[in-house]
């Protein structure tokens, strides 16, 4: 059991054991949660604004557009589909 002293202005340092386990480090960030036995730590990921909306205009730019196509029949979609599962599932048992 690590123990930790409350310092001036409510402050904890985090023992280097705990550190460890929870690989933290200087800047990170930690969730507190208030549980029935005390407080649990939590670590969480903090991203910048600009840089998360940037990944999202990335992201959505190679999203591309999956609509049937409507020169196939009902027939020739529900088919191809099932070959897509098929082949889905040969895959899943190769590499599984």
């Amino acid at each position: 059991m690590a123990l930790m002293r409350v310092r001036r202005m409510a402050q904890l340092t985090l023992p280097a054991e705990v550190r460890r386990a929870l690989n933290v480090q200087e800047g990170d960030f930690l969730e507190a949660t208030i549980v029935k036995e005390g407080v649990l730590l939590k670590p969480v990921a903090m991203v910048e604004r600009e840089r998360a909306w940037q990944r999202i205009a990335d992201l959505k730019s190679r999203v591309r557009d999956l609509k049937p196509d409507p020169s196939k029949s009902d027939t020739e979609a529900e088919e191809e589909i099932a070959e897509m599962v098929k082949e889905f599932r040969r895959t899943k048992k190769k590499h599984g």
